[in-house]
């Protein structure tokens, strides 16, 4: 009887290349699914925030009640030339992306 690692050392070359193709592609559809499910991207390119204040770890901006005035309308896309405040580039970033996103608008209630 011959040893098996023996048997698996006098294969052909024909039958080493299905072995290695086939270990190969086993290990690229491994990668693959290692890289879709288990590892997160903190990069993403779908960021809120494409340029305002990237410098900073978290962007917070707080008013007072007394001078926002009668009404105040504030960015939630993240796109406004004007920052905090909204300029209405939310109604080109809701074409081109398909999003619904608009502005926070804050007023006193009429009495």
């Amino acid at each position: 009887m011959q040893h098996p690692l023996l048997s698996t050392i006098l294969w052909n070359w024909v039958e080493w290349i299905a072995a290695v193709t086939i270990a190969a592609g086993t290990a690229a559809i491994g990668y693959l699914a290692y890289k879709r499910f288990y590892v997160k991207d903190h990069r993403n390119k779908s960021m809120v925030n494409p340029h305002i204040q990237k410098d900073n770890p978290k962007v917070v901006h707080a008013f007072d009640m007394e001078d926002l005035g009668d009404k105040a309308v504030y960015c939630r896309c993240w796109r406004s030339k004007k920052f905090p405040l909204c300029d209405g580039s939310h109604t080109k970033h809701n074409e081109e992306t398909g999003d619904n996103v608009g502005p926070l608008i804050i007023k006193k209630k009429d009495t």
